[in-house]
């Protein structure tokens, strides 16, 4: 049975800060998941358990910005930004921040990167 370690390091530091972060129906929690192709980004309300907002690189929306982009990273910062104006559409103007035990780096980066500039407060 093989595991993988990074995975597992990256589910544990997740586990670390999610004991502190917690969203609220006022202040949800940004959460965002890459994967080796796809980013995932959601708004999600920790008390009731739901997901107020998302977005990703799949959205059939944002396939006309997406295919302008050349990098994943430019990828990444569209889809924060189209995260922000859903956001605002729906009276979310500030959340906490939840990279999912990533780095603060390249995609994750770009994701907050793009969520600020489209109007989210963090």
């Amino acid at each position: 049975m093989s595991t993988n370690i990074r995975q597992l390091g990256r589910e544990r530091r997740h586990m670390h800060t999610r004991k502190k972060v917690s969203g609220t129906a006022l202040r949800p929690r940004l959460s965002v998941f890459r994967s080796a192709k796809h980013v995932y980004v959601q708004l999600v309300d920790d008390e009731q358990g739901q997901t107020l907002a998302a977005s990703s690189t799949k959205s059939k929306d944002l396939a006309e910005r997406l295919a302008e982009a050349k990098t994943p990273v430019e990828k990444s910062h569209i889809v924060g930004k189209a995260l922000a104006e859903l956001a605002l559409s729906r009276e979310i103007s500030a959340c906490v921040f939840d990279r999912s035990g990533y780095k603060y780096w390249g995609r994750v980066k770009a994701v907050a990167d793009g969520a600020r500039e489209g109007g989210l407060n963090f």
